[in-house]
């Protein structure tokens, strides 16, 4: 079976875990690593009673991978413990690229490529030498009974990108053992070679293949806003699985030894389901064919299904206990825990005084240039562009997320990570989502019987005017259906419901601005609805020279919201030659209450 070994021109690829009772999802796991790419892989097992080590030692035989025994010293951990027999392993020793990883972690390829070796290829040929991969952390999916299904394809939902208490990684790295010190997340840089030269060879990439800040080379485990990336790789994290999963992983404890680790609470942390991430699929073919062959070894073939046999047995008994009701039933609720409400273990407080002392001379040389100079940009999609407070699309609401629904000036909106972004998340959940705009908006309109607004996302705005203003009909328009979808059941629970006061629509904008006219979407609207105001929400939906094209005859005010002074100045220079050409003209003092309100005379 060694035709299953990948090779690579970047040399050994290897991969390297510590396992503990793991036989009924280690051909999968192993099978999976194999798909993508790993040319070699090491595990480390201790205390075993379900077959693991056996059939490591099997595989092992067939000249797939290498088994060792995780002899562990007396105050020593199972995970530090492998990590120290691993630096001194000749196996580790000879390769030339390691990744640490767990058993309950499976790579994610999404370079185009689809491997490690096209990843490596473009790695290299930026000078990178390693590629930090940050975690997805995948839940239960409303999945309770156990399954033999691969873990792959049972656990397609996950938690959104952008949040951060889902951001450790684990760092595939060219190593040499003279140099490196093994991490779980990250290696270290041996003190000796602090003082050197090695630090400023050390180019680590993100897992969009874009480069990591400098500090990385020497501390940190996790992602920050500014290094988050997952186009070319992430780390699916399935701490958790199904219910009867769960209950298996309390059977044979953590690799770690952490009593109270399989707990409700790490359940809630876990367990997140907001999003679907089918990316990994990519690879299911290959895992497939891999995992099917690896069971044509009956050695193999025997201890898997006598390990599956052993955990089903042991299930039935476990499920006839009042315990795993009380698992059952407490995990259950426990998924019920908004995302905005799940609790992490608190980062230890920063003592600036204690890591300057920590670091070397080369880290804080590093440290000391300006700003710009050793900080990237914050990624796309974590700061609302122009404004704009929902993710970018698209936004797949068809699976019943948990999530609190918060008083915003009296209109509850559901704090809802799958739709906003998570500055707009934040401002939600303390109530203030959209205040300034919430508070001035009837200001702006008033006087104006008929509004239309483009670009009104869950029409928060239109629902609070017509709660407050009498006589007023708005149509709130956005492109994206699920969006105004969400709005209506927002007005509904608002009971702003009257249709004859506030319509929706949700057809796209199609515009032709060449000479004729426009056909369709906006053209429609402003000539069906005939509003006295236009609002445009997201201006980037009607550009400049779309909206030169439109016939305004009815409009009577054009307003512009904006979210920071220089936003307003790139309205203000886009816009007003437009304007000014169909007789509007901006009524400056109104600018301070987060609009530009340009007017034209009846």
């Amino acid at each position: 079976m060694k035709h299953l070994k990948p090779t690579s021109k970047h040399g050994t690829v290897l991969a390297v875990s510590m396992m503990k009772d793991e036989a009924p999802f280690l051909l999968e796991w192993f099978a999976h690593h194999l798909a993508v790419g790993f040319t070699d892989i090491l595990v480390y097992t201790n205390d075993c009673s379900d077959g693991t080590d056996d059939m490591l030692i099997r595989l092992e035989e067939l000249g797939l991978g290498y088994h060792r025994r995780n002899t562990i010293a007396e105050g020593i951990k199972p995970q530090p413990s492998a990590l120290n027999h691993a630096q001194k392993e000749p196996v580790v020793g000879a390769a030339d690229w390691v990744l640490v990883f767990d058993a309950d972690e499976f790579l994610s390829v999404n370079h185009p490529s689809g491997s490690l070796e096209g990843m490596l290829d473009d790695t290299v040929a930026r000078g990178g030498t390693g590629v930090v991969i940050t975690w997805r952390i995948f839940g239960s999916g409303g999945v309770i009974d156990w399954s033999r299904a691969p873990v792959t394809e049972q656990y397609t939902r996950a938690a959104p990108p952008l949040w951060n208490k889902g951001w450790g990684v684990k760092t595939l790295f060219k190593f040499d053992p003279e140099y490196w010190k093994l991490g779980i997340h990250r290696p270290t840089i041996k003190n000796k070679h602090l003082e050197t030269g090695f630090p400023d060879t050390v180019k680590w990439l993100n897992g969009s293949g874009l480069p990591m800040e400098d500090y990385f080379k020497f501390r940190g485990w996790r992602s920050i806003r500014r290094t988050i990336g997952y186009d070319w790789a992430q780390m699916n994290h399935y701490a958790v699985k199904s219910v009867d999963s769960y209950a298996v992983r309390k059977f044979r404890g953590n690799v770690n030894n952490k009593a109270d680790k399989y707990n409700s609470d790490y359940w809630a942390l876990q367990d997140r389901n907001e999003v679907e991430d089918r990316a990994i699929l990519r690879h299911a073919p290959d895992r497939a064919r891999i995992m099917a062959e690896l069971l044509t070894d009956p050695v193999l073939n025997r201890l898997h299904h006598a390990a599956l046999e052993r955990v089903e047995a042991r299930l039935d008994d476990y499920r006839k206990t009042d315990a795993y009701q009380a698992l059952r039933d407490g995990l259950i609720e426990a998924s019920q825990v908004p995302i905005t409400k799940v609790e992490a273990k608190p980062p230890k407080a920063r003592d600036p005084a204690k890591i300057a002392a920590l670091m070397s001379d080369v880290e804080q040389k590093s440290q000391s240039r300006p700003k710009e100079e050793r900080r990237t940009e914050t990624v796309p999609g974590w700061a609302a562009e122009g404004g704009d407070p929902y993710m970018p699309p698209p936004i797949d609401l068809s699976h019943d997320s948990a999530c609190d629904w918060v008083a915003n000036h009296e209109i509850e909106i559901p704090a809802d990570a799958r739709v906003f972004r998570p500055e707009a998340l934040g401002a939600i959940v303390a109530g203030r989502f959209e205040r300034r705009h919430a508070r001035n908006v009837a200001a702006y309109l008033d006087g104006c019987a008929r509004v239309l607004e483009i670009g009104t996302g869950i029409g928060f705005l239109p629902i609070r005017v017509i709660q407050t203003s009498e006589g007023l009909v708005m149509m709130a328009q956005d492109s994206r259906a699920e969006l105004v979808a969400l709005g209506q059941e927002i007005a509904r629970r608002a009971g702003v419901d009257n249709s004859a006061r506030l319509k929706w629509a949700d057809g796209p904008l199609r515009f032709r601005t060449d000479s004729g006219a426009a056909a369709g979407g906006l053209a429609a609207y402003l000539r069906d609805f005939r509003p006295v105001a236009l609002r445009l929400n997201r201006a980037a939906d009607v550009p400049p020279e779309v909206l030169a094209a439109q016939d305004l005859s009815t409009v009577r005010r054009v307003l512009l919201p904006f979210v920071s002074d220089e936003q307003a100045e790139q309205l203000r220079a886009d816009y007003t030659p437009v304007l000014s050409g169909m007789g509007f003209v901006e009524d400056v003092e109104r600018a301070g209450g987060g609009s530009l309100q340009f007017d034209r005379p009846a």
